[in-house]
C-alpha cells in the first residue's frame, strides 16, 4: 500500500495549485497530508475515509454556526455597551450622586438583558414612571428622541450630565437595528430578539427622561 505524505502534496502543489486531489484506490493519506488539504479546503475524491462525508457533515452544521456567530456578535456589542454604562456611572458619581444611582439602576438591568442572550433567561420590566410624552402604552416603544441635543445643551448647568446619558442612549439605541439585520426566519429567534429589543426600549426610553429632566428640572421637554 502507498501512502502520500504531506511533503508529496507539497510538492504537488508547489509545481501547480490545486482544488481537487484524486487519491489512487490502493494508496492513503498519512495525517499530516489529509490536515494538509482539510486546512486549504481542498476536495478529496475516491477517499476510503471519508473526507467528503465530512465535509458534508460540516456543511450540515454551518446554519448552526452561523446562528451561534450572530449571537456572539450581538453578545459583544451589548458587553461594549454594558462597560459604556460604567464608564457613564463613575463619571457621573463626581456629578450627580442621583443621576449616577438611577443609571447604574438601569445598568443591572442592561446587564440581565445581555444575560439573558446566553441563558435563555427571562427579564423583568422596568417599571415606568409616566410623563408628557412616555407611558405604560409605549414604554417599550422605539421612540424618536423627545429633542435634538445640540451644542446648545452642553452650555447648560448640566451640560456634562446631558452628554453623557446621550451617548450612552445612542449606543443603545445601535442595538435594534444590528437585531433587525442579524434576525433570521426562525420564530424562536425572532421572540428572543423582539424580547431584547422591548426591554433595551425600556432603558432608552427612561434615559430619554433623564436627560429631560437634566436640561428642564420636572419639566417634561419632550415635543408633541
Amino acid at each position: 500500500m502507498k501512502f502520500i505524505t504531506e511533503g508529496d502534496l507539497r510538492d504537488l502543489y508547489k509545481k501547480e495549485p490545486f482544488t481537487a486531489y484524486n487519491l489512487e484506490s490502493d494508496a492513503r493519506l498519512t495525517p499530516g497530508a489529509r490536515q494538509f488539504l482539510t486546512d486549504r479546503g481542498i476536495n478529496m475524491l475516491n477517499d476510503a475515509f471519508g473526507i467528503s462525508t465530512m465535509k458534508k457533515k460540516k456543511s450540515a452544521e454551518l446554519p448552526e454556526s452561523k446562528n451561534n456567530w450572530k449571537k456572539l456578535r450581538l453578545y459583544s456589542m451589548l458587553k461594549s455597551i454594558d462597560a459604556l454604562f460604567l464608564l457613564t456611572v463613575e463619571e457621573l458619581l463626581s456629578r450627580d450622586v442621583c443621576l449616577a444611582q438611577i443609571t447604574l439602576k438601569l445598568n443591572r438591568q442592561f446587564s440581565c438583558i445581555k444575560n439573558s442572550l446566553k441563558n435563555n433567561g427571562t427579564v423583568e420590566n422596568l417599571s415606568c414612571s409616566e410623563c408628557t410624552g412616555i407611558n405604560e402604552n409605549n414604554f417599550s416603544d422605539t421612540l424618536e428622541d423627545c429633542f435634538e441635543i445640540t451644542d446648545f445643551h452642553m452650555q447648560l448647568e448640566k451640560g456634562r450630565e446631558i452628554l453623557i446619558l446621550h451617548r450612552l442612549r445612542s449606543a443603545l439605541q445601535e442595538v435594534e437595528p444590528v437585531l433587525r439585520e442579524l434576525c433570521c426566519s426562525s420564530e424562536e429567534e425572532k421572540k428572543l430578539f423582539e424580547e431584547i429589543v422591548y426591554k433595551v426600549n425600556q432603558i432608552i426610553n427612561s434615559l430619554s427622561q433623564l436627560i429631560c429632566s437634566a436640561v428642564g428640572g420636572e419639566k417634561c421637554q419632550r415635543k408633541g
